[in-house]
């Protein structure tokens, strides 16, 4: 897990950065894009729109679900850009984790005025706020 919270703190500070630069405002896929521009500059692999099946017990199901990010094949992103995070973000982002096997996830609302308050941990498809 310490790769993981290494590279989260890469991100955090990515979105620290961008949030101060532009502020909210933009659509969620204008972060998206600068934020994985931000990190490759920084060194990281970051893959965008990664598709994520659902299985369950034999049968797959590709329904279209789309993580935002996947940073070093080790950290989920999600990103929002509206006013307030709802539960159901956290839900989303809990499932990503489960159906991808990977441990963290961070979801970022970029619509929020102050970034901190926008940043969620979630970590074993469990809250770790």
């Amino acid at each position: 897990m310490v790769r993981e919270n290494i590279i989260a703190t890469a991100i955090v500070d990515s979105a620290y950065k961008i949030h101060k630069a532009i502020g909210p405002g933009l659509l969620e896929s204008a972060y998206e894009a600068i934020l994985k521009y931000e990190l490759e500059m920084r060194g990281h692999i970051v893959l965008s729109q990664v598709p994520i099946p659902v299985v369950y017990e034999s049968v797959y199901l590709d329904m279209g679900f789309r993580v935002d990010l996947i940073v070093d094949n080790l950290v989920i992103v999600e990103l929002k850009s509206i006013e307030k995070i709802a539960v159901i973000h956290k839900k989303q982002l809990t499932t990503y984790l489960k159906f991808s096997g990977k441990r963290l996830g961070l979801l970022i609302n970029f619509g929020e005025e102050l970034i901190k308050n926008g940043i969620s941990r979630v970590v074993n498809g469990l809250p770790d706020e």
